[in-house]
């Protein structure tokens, strides 16, 4: 492989970013995926679990993805550093709330980190949990069982086993993306552009000489 070094004639040259060709080189630089996956709309979860002593842990996620339905298995990536994910790793196990679109507060809640956020929001931990459920502020949970994780850079990416789903199907989902919240109902209501007529697909006659691209 070519060593790769920047080129002063070219954006990023000084450093800040873009790719050149010099000698043969290609130069590339890091990217920021914050404004990338900021254009990404995502639904809003909030990863629950209890530590050693038995205290609540939690924090907003938006990382979040399905990765198998057989095995029902989840992933969400979370900061390596955070004491949930500590937590969670500890007891093998979380809850994943899936926020509703009246849960914006709840969400900027768990994602500031402040210590008293489970005295702040109502919850409750049914028998054979994973963790907390936000009960006011949840429209799905997931109870979920680790089964593999994966260190990258500063986030740790966790596979899990969903055992027990709770849905509320009354209750629709809170959207963030462009470091802002919506609405389902509210999107979901903007009209839809009429679909566009597919032109005919020519059928060849019996005998005829087709082309199959």
């Amino acid at each position: 492989m070519p060593d790769f070094a920047p080129h002063p004639d070219t954006p990023g040259g000084d450093g800040t970013e873009g790719a050149v060709a010099a000698e043969g080189a290609v130069v590339l630089r890091e990217a920021d995926l914050r404004p990338f996956m900021a254009a990404f709309p995502s639904g809003v979860t909030v990863v629950t679990t209890l530590d050693a002593d038995g205290r609540p842990r939690g924090l907003t996620c938006s990382s979040m993805a399905s990765v198998a339905l057989a095995p029902p298995t989840l992933v969400v990536c979370i900061r390596t550093a955070s004491p949930t994910l500590r937590a969670l790793l500890d007891q093998g196990q979380f809850a994943l709330n899936l926020l509703h679109e009246r849960a914006r507060a709840t969400s900027d809640l768990f994602a500031s980190g402040a210590p008293d956020r489970f005295e702040r929001t109502e919850w409750r931990l049914p028998l054979g949990a994973s963790g907390p459920h936000l009960t006011s502020s949840a429209h799905a949970v997931a109870d979920c069982t680790v089964v593999e994780t994966a260190a990258f850079g500063d986030h740790t990416a966790v596979f899990a086993q969903a055992r027990r789903i709770s849905v509320r199907p009354a209750a629709q989902p809170l959207l963030y993306g462009l470091r802002r919240y919506a609405g389902w109902s509210a999107a979901a209501a903007v009209p839809q552009p009429p679909a566009i007529p597919l032109p005919p697909r020519s059928v060849p006659t019996e005998g005829a000489a087709g082309v199959r691209g």
